[in-house]
């Protein structure tokens, strides 16, 4: 059977700041969902939150990119910023950056990933979610958990993954159009690897095997200060990654998570922090942070999903959670000096390029030399 997995996911309010939507929030969610699945729009549905944003894990049968399915997406986040302002939540519709739905909510604040697959006799599935970090989050274990055998051992075991796999990368901060490369491991991985150092300009979009061409993972890649122009928020992206077989084990895949990797988000979206594996549902606290992911299991049969595992609930991740926490305090320590803070190229969309261009003007020149 045919089927597409698409997970869209928006911040549209939050309780006591960034936090956690409302539970009023999380319900309204979930009729719209059960509404589009009666009406026979979905095949199956799944709502949870990561910090402030609510996911949207939709089933169904038209392929991606589809207008209906986006549209359902736009107007359940419409109605739960109806709700978060009837509550006076804060940040009421902040990832909302249009006015009206255009046919797609790429370009339009939520983040999306989707799949269009052919069901396997068994299907498992991740659903990774982000609150508080960019899309290039996903760049460091994307690529170990496909490309690297200290991950992966199905690399060097399987003789199915002998052919490695295909990255698509997206540059970014191109706006005017999708700028992507096509690059493969093994014979580009030094490529792949010169661009995903800069997880802020280059970042994964989606993942194939070079042996069938079938699709692995997808990942989303908005940047919310590229559409608005300026920071509203930072842009918490989702990724699908399929697993087993000719894939990496879902243990393969969440290797790499144990790292707790430094990225860049947190606070106003503008500071270095490990990243800190979670529970489902789980909320924003420290520092407005920290960056946290989620990992959702799942199999999906005709269409239908089985029960959730929450597959950073269990003992192995209390420990990588401590050392996300011991990481981000030290890195934290260092305040706005140095690496801890984002390089310009991210702060030039918040108010620190107003205060710069003020004390710019205040500058002397003292002690030129002059020359003949």
């Amino acid at each position: 059977m045919k089927i597409t997995l698409s997970v869209i996911k928006a911040d549209t309010g939050s309780i006591g700041g960034h936090n956690r939507p409302s539970e009023a929030m999380v319900v309204k969610a979930k009729e719209q969902v059960e509404s589009a699945t009666a009406n026979g729009l979905l095949t199956d549905a799944r709502i949870t939150f990561t910090g402030d944003d609510i996911a949207l894990l939709m089933i169904h049968t038209k392929g991606v990119d589809n207008a209906d399915i986006h549209k359902l997406a736009w107007d359940t986040f419409v109605e739960t910023t109806k709700i978060a302002k009837s509550q006076g939540l804060y940040g009421a519709g902040q990832d909302l950056l249009k006015d009206a739905f255009s046919g797609n909510v790429r370009g339009m604040g939520p983040g999306s990933a989707e799949i269009e697959i052919e069901e396997r006799p068994a299907e498992p599935f991740i659903v990774f979610a982000g609150d508080k970090c960019g899309p290039g989050v996903f760049n460091y274990p994307l690529f170990e958990c496909f490309a690297n055998p200290y991950h992966n051992a199905g690399l060097l075991l399987a003789p199915e993954m002998r052919a490695g796999f295909t990255f698509t990368i997206m540059d970014v901060n191109n706006t005017e159009a999708d700028k992507i490369i096509t690059l493969k491991v093994p014979e580009d991985y030094y490529d792949i690897a010169t661009l995903l150092r800069d997880p802020n300009h280059f970042v994964i979009e989606s993942v194939r095997e070079n042996a069938t061409g079938l699709q692995a993972a997808a990942a989303s890649t908005s940047r919310l200060h590229n559409i608005a122009g300026k920071y509203v928020g930072k842009d918490d992206p989702v990724a699908i990654v399929r697993t087993q077989k000719t894939f990496p084990s879902t243990g393969e895949i969440l290797s790499p998570w144990a790292l707790a990797h430094y990225t860049l988000g947190d606070n106003r979206g503008s500071h270095h922090v490990a990243v800190m594996p979670v529970k489902q549902n789980s909320i924003i606290s420290y520092f407005d942070g920290p960056t946290i992911i989620s990992a959702a299991g799942y199999c999906v049969h005709e269409g239908h999903l089985t029960e959730v595992v929450d597959l950073f609930d269990q003992p192995f991740w209390d420990y990588v959670r401590n050392k996300s926490a011991e990481k981000t305090l030290a890195i934290r320590a260092q305040g706005f000096y140095g690496p801890s803070m984002a390089g310009m190229d991210e702060l030039e969309y918040t108010g620190v390029v107003e205060n710069l261009k003020r004390l710019d003007a205040k500058f002397i020149l003292r002690n030129t030399i002059k020359t003949s």
